[in-house]
């Protein structure tokens, strides 16, 4: 299915939820690791993984909207 439904069941709903909320919470660790890492390659890598889960929790909200 490459279409989200007008009408999303509680079960998917309660799955989406969960699923922002996993990448919500590795967002906000990883940006708090990088306040604190002094490796700049580390603190590149970091910052590829916060950009990759917060674009993943913006798809989420999309689909919510």
């Amino acid at each position: 299915m490459k279409k989200v439904p007008n009408m999303i069941s509680t079960k998917d709903l309660s799955y989406l939820e969960d699923m922002f909320n996993w990448h919500f919470i590795i967002c906000k660790k990883v940006h708090t690791y990088m306040t604190i890492i002094e490796d700049a390659t580390l603190s590149d890598f970091m910052k590829d993984v916060y950009k990759k889960h917060k674009k993943i929790c913006e798809k989420i909200l999309k689909i919510l909207d």
